[in-house]
C-alpha cells in the first residue's frame, strides 16, 4: 500500500471527476468544434465546464479562460504571448529567483531572443522583499511574473502588494498559480489579475488539461496555430473527457475547500510537530504565510534521496517533481540560503484530502527508524 504524501506534484483524481468522464470517451466522442447536433450537444458540455472553472477562479466572464495542456502550457502562451505582443512598449520582464521551472526556463528563452529578465531574489523566509520589486520596475517592465504559492515551500507571496505596484507602473501581472487554485480562494476579479495559470491534476482532476485566465483586454499572441480555437489563442481539437474533467473538479473544489483546508491542516500540523522533536530539525519558508498541505523540513544529517529511494511503499519528495530525476540541491532552497547538505537532507511533504491518520504516522515512524542513532 502506497503511503501518497506527493500531492502537490500530483494528485489522485476524484472518484466523481472520474465518473464524469467516461460518457465523454465513448458515448459522446464528437467533435466539440463541429457544426452537427451531435457536436453542439457535446459543445454545450465543453461551455458548462468552462463556465464551472471560471466560477472557481472567479474570473468575469468564462471567455476569459483558455483550455489548454495545463500550466506549463500557460506559463508559455503568457509569457511569450505577452512578451511578443507587447514588446513596442519595452523588452523587460520580472520573475522571480525561486519561480517553477516552466517559468524559469522560458525566460531564459526569451533573453535569448533579446528580452531582458531580472529575477528578483527572495529571502531566507521565501517571499520576495516589496522593495527589490519596486526598485526593479521600469518604463520599459511589460509583464511581472511572480508565484502565487510556491510548488516547493508552499510559501505564499504578497500578491495584492505585488498587483498593485505592478499596475501602478503600468505593467501587467501574471501568476503562476498552479498550486493555489482548487486549494485556496482565488479570486481573478477582485484581486485585478491580468493572467493566471493553473492545471486540473493538482485539485483532483485529470492530468493534460488546465487553463490560463486572460483578463478581458490585455492583448498577446497565440503560441499554437491551426483552427482558431480557443477564442484565437489556443488552436488544437478540445480534449472533451479532460475538460469536462477539469470543469467537475472545479466546482467540487469551490464546494469542498473549507472542509478540505481543516482537514488536511490538522493532518500537517501534527506531522510538523512530530518531526520538529528531531534535534535540529526546522522548516523551510514562512510559517505563518503558506499553504496549509505543505510542509518543507530539513533533517539534520539526513539523506533525503536515499530515504526516497529505500522507501518504495513512501512517496514523498526532495524538490519539485519536474527536476526530481536530478540529484542536486532544490534551486528554491538554495536561493534561500541553504546550504547544499541542508537542501539535500529536505523532504517536501505535501498532503491531500485522501490522505490519513494511519498514513501520517506510518510515516513519522519511517523517519524516526531512518535517522541515525
Amino acid at each position: 500500500m502506497i503511503i501518497y504524501l506527493d500531492n502537490n506534484a500530483t494528485t489522485n483524481i476524484d472518484e466523481r471527476v472520474y465518473e464524469s468522464m467516461l460518457p465523454y470517451f465513448k458515448e459522446f466522442y464528437g467533435n466539440a468544434s463541429s457544426t452537427h447536433h451531435f457536436g453542439k450537444n457535446i459543445n454545450k458540455s465543453v461551455v458548462k465546464a468552462r463556465e464551472q472553472v471560471a466560477s472557481l477562479v472567479g474570473a468575469a466572464a468564462p471567455s476569459e479562460i483558455v483550455l489548454n495542456s495545463g500550466a506549463t502550457e500557460g506559463v508559455n502562451l503568457a509569457l511569450k504571448g505577452v512578451a511578443f505582443a507587447n514588446q513596442h512598449k519595452g523588452q523587460h520582464i520580472i520573475t522571480c529567483q525561486t519561480e517553477h521551472k516552466a517559468v524559469l526556463d522560458t525566460c531564459q528563452y526569451l533573453e535569448q531572443i533579446g528580452f531582458e529578465v531580472t529575477y528578483l531574489p527572495v529571502g531566507q523566509d521565501g517571499t520576495i522583499a516589496i522593495d527589490n520589486l519596486k526598485n526593479a520596475l521600469k518604463s520599459e517592465t511589460i509583464l511581472v511574473s511572480i508565484m502565487w504559492v510556491n510548488n516547493e515551500t508552499g510559501v505564499i507571496q504578497p500578491i495584492q502588494e505585488i498587483i498593485d505596484l505592478t499596475h501602478k507602473n503600468g505593467s501587467l501581472f501574471f501568476t503562476d498559480a498552479t498550486q493555489a487554485v482548487g486549494k485556496i480562494p482565488v479570486d481573478v476579479y477582485d484581486l485585478d489579475i491580468d493572467l493566471l495559470s493553473f492545471s486540473a491534476h493538482k485539485f483532483y482532476g485529470p492530468k493534460g488539461i488546465g487553463g490560463l485566465y486572460v483578463k478581458k483586454g490585455v492583448k498577446l499572441n497565440a503560441q499554437t496555430h491551426g483552427g482558431g480555437h480557443e477564442f484565437g489563442l489556443r488552436s488544437g481539437t478540445s480534449n472533451v473527457p479532460a475538460i469536462i474533467g477539469l470543469g467537475q473538479a472545479s466546482e467540487i473544489a469551490f464546494n469542498e475547500m473549507t472542509n478540505n483546508v481543516e482537514k488536511i491542516t490538522n493532518l500537517r500540523n501534527y506531522l510538523e510537530t512530530e518531526l520538529l522533536k528531531i534535534n535540529g530539525a526546522f522548516v523551510n519558508g514562512n510559517i505563518s504565510k503558506r499553504l496549509f498541505n505543505t510542509l518543507n523540513i530539513c533533517l539534520p544529517n539526513f539523506d533525503a534521496n536515499f530515504f526516497i529511494d529505500n522507501h518504495k511503499n513512501i512517496a514523498v519528495s526532495n524538490g519539485s517533481a519536474c527536476t526530481a530525476a536530478l540529484v542536486q540541491p532544490s534551486h528554491v532552497l538554495a536561493a534561500m540560503g541553504l546550504t547544499d547538505d541542508e537542501a539535500l537532507g529536505s523532504l517536501r511533504i505535501s498532503i491531500g484530502k485522501m490522505n490519513k491518520q494511519s498514513e501520517i504516522l506510518e510515516f513519522i515512524r519511517a523517519i524516526n527508524l531512518f535517522l541515525p542513532a
